[in-house]
């Protein structure tokens, strides 16, 4: 095998590609372990083939959802118990005791988070709707719901939040509803595809 040592490899005059390896090639190898490869501001880098091993995955994520209905009491913030889970892929979403999902070891950083409740239709108003996520049991801020009457006059409420939260390892995310009416409201819950009332998230590439 040889060896090229040199400090700078550039084109020759009149030519602007500059070609590595050739039809014999299968594989190049840039730097050893340790090693800074810099790629100065304002250059491009084209991908024409096949890349592994670059950026990275959404991962850890979850989507966790209400299997079975469950009822509100009025005028107070109450947990909202995601029992199923669609997928969890760092096992990190407890979906039978706390109903919350836990920063694992190593996986500290921005996460986007997602909730939709649903509260089923009432002959009585619901009003003031809203859900709320809660990081280590303190509020972020509440997100308002659309509350709607039909021609029946059937009260209903979708709500649907989003947040981005910067989090540590250990610290753990709640969803929380409350509504305001004269009577308790229930929260539509789904045995089956989970896309009534859930919870989910996923972590941001950085």
């Amino acid at each position: 095998m040889s060896k090229l040592e040199t400090n700078t490899i550039d084109t020759v005059s009149g030519t602007s590609t500059l070609q590595v390896g050739s039809t014999n090639t299968s594989t190049i190898t840039l730097g050893v372990s340790g090693d800074t490869i810099n790629v100065p501001s304002g250059v491009t880098i084209n991908n024409n083939g096949t890349q592994t091993g670059f950026g990275g995955t959404n991962t850890p994520n979850f989507h966790a959802y209400l299997n079975g209905d469950q009822t509100l009491a009025s005028d107070s913030a109450t947990k909202i118990n995601f029992n199923a889970e669609s997928w969890d892929t760092a096992s990190a979403f407890d979906s039978s005791s706390n109903y919350r999902f836990t920063v694992p070891s190593g996986q500290a950083g921005k996460y986007f988070v997602y909730s939709t409740i649903y509260f089923e239709s009432y002959t009585l108003q619901i009003q003031n709707t809203k859900l709320i996520f809660y990081v280590n049991g303190s509020s972020t801020g509440r997100i308002a719901g659309r509350n709607s009457y039909n021609a029946v006059n059937l009260s209903q409420s979708v709500i649907h939040g989003s947040r981005v939260l910067n989090l540590s390892v250990g610290d753990y995310i709640e969803v929380y509803a409350e509504f305001g009416a004269s009577s308790t409201r229930t929260i539509a819950g789904d045995g089956t595809t989970g896309d009534t009332s859930y919870f989910g998230g996923y972590k941001l590439i950085e």
